[in-house]
């Protein structure tokens, strides 16, 4: 396995404007680094607040060795913990999602509230002191509707991420939402690899006919085209702006997050085959702009979303091994709107789950031929591939400094 001091002299002698080298995508000693040194430091989407809507509603998720559980506790708030018992360390929430008025330990049932404290314990002696067996917290944010977690004892600040974003999200009302679908798929190939396919367009046309008839390809129109951004994108932003309605290219210094308002193709509305809304009940308050598009927002290493006048699609990549890769996608619509009434699933659904499989098999394809020793990191395409290069760029330089011991994260030179 790759140690930290070869991992670093990959990083600093990779070739800029290249793919990595092939241990950054097959590796199991790199992927332990990628998890201490992003994964378990960097704040990550982990779900919705409407997936909770009463107290006792939980989710649960793994990220690499913590299992880690969302709760809504009797006065409203949204908690993240350590899905540990403080007796002998079971898991507490088995389920994916539920909701419980306790949580329970299905092992020897230690009882704790929903905020975490212990409240029952049975036979233990009179020494036994029940405040210091609360379960542990994780830090917690939630921004318009969407949760995000850290699992670092001293997170960064978040709110750079919460006044980047709010004014872009406020418009969709993701509080006001319901999942209409959620799907997971595990692509077999390491998780930098399902990033970098996500960054570029360059492969859609061949391989993603149903998203190409809405989604626009060229990268002009997403944020990344040298600085030239087609007049269509212009027009968009203007127009919904002069409506409140934040739409512009806007990226976090660090790279590590961005938000863009795009218009679809053809005067589409949303990801259907024929363009038109696939939900009765709009989502999106458009402040009378119309047609706003799809704001997209990029937020490494977790997750990437697209929000439409009528739906919302959400992405979350969690790693689950050096080659395999958990991609969980909900679809979010009205909590008003009536599935068979207001909208049917299978044509709101279609396109994504078409593009998620297709995607599926790309990834998996590059990282079969990765796998081959006689892989070598080919040349980026500067017209097609600038959202790539600058994925890659982020990674290694939020990365390089904390492999050498330096905490704090880089500012880069980001289009």
């Amino acid at each position: 396995m790759t140690s930290k001091s070869e991992m670093l002299e990959l990083l600093d002698n990779r070739k800029q404007g290249h793919a990595l080298e092939r241990p950054f995508y097959t590796d199991p000693g790199i992927f332990q680094l990628d998890m201490e040194h992003i994964w378990y430091q960097e704040w990550l989407f982990a779900g919705h607040e409407c997936e909770l809507p009463k107290a006792g509603g939980y989710l649960t998720l793994q990220v690499g060795e913590y299992p880690i559980m969302i709760v809504r506790d009797e006065k409203g708030t949204i908690r993240a913990m350590h899905n540990t018992c403080r007796h002998r360390g079971s898991k507490i929430c088995k389920e994916h999602k539920g909701n419980s008025a306790k949580l329970v330990c299905p092992y020897h049932q230690w009882t704790y509230g929903l905020d975490g404290n212990l409240l029952f314990a049975r036979h233990m002696d009179a020494t036994f002191d029940k405040s210091q067996h609360s379960l542990m917290p994780i830090a917690c944010e939630v921004v318009e509707g969407t949760i995000f977690i850290c699992l670092s004892e001293n997170p960064r600040d978040f709110s750079v991420v919460r006044q980047h974003v709010l004014p872009y999200l406020s418009v969709h009302r993701l509080k006001d939402a319901k999942v209409a679908h959620e799907m997971t798929i595990i692509e077999k190939g390491n998780w930098k690899l399902v990033w970098e396919n996500n960054r570029e367009c360059y492969h859609c046309a061949a391989n993603h006919p149903e998203l190409c008839k809405t989604f626009p390809e060229a990268p002009s129109a997403t944020g990344f085209a040298g600085g030239k951004i087609d007049a269509e994108v212009t027009e968009l932003w203007s127009r919904c702006e002069n409506a409140g309605v934040a739409s512009r290219f806007k990226v976090d210094p660090t790279g590590q997050f961005r938000t863009t308002r795009t218009p679809l193709l053809n005067a589409a509305d949303s990801y259907t085959m024929d363009g038109k809304i696939a939900v009765n009940k709009l989502l999106t308050d458009d402040g009378g702009a119309g047609n706003v598009g799809a704001l997209l927002f990029y937020h490494y290493p977790s997750s990437w979303n697209h929000y439409l006048l009528d739906h919302a699609v959400t992405f979350r990549v969690l790693p689950i091994s050096a080659t395999e890769t958990a991609v969980t996608t909900k679809w979010l619509v009205n909590k008003d709107a009536v599935e068979g009434v207001d909208y049917d699933k299978d044509r709101l659904t279609h396109v994504w789950i078409e593009t998620n499989d297709q995607d599926r098999q790309v990834v998996e394809d590059n990282a079969a031929g990765i796998m081959s020793p006689a892989y070598k990191p080919g040349p980026y395409s500067e017209l097609e591939e600038g959202g790539v290069m600058q994925f890659v760029e982020w990674y290694a330089s939020f990365i390089t400094p904390r492999l050498r011991d330096k905490a704090a994260a880089p500012r880069l030179s980001v289009a």
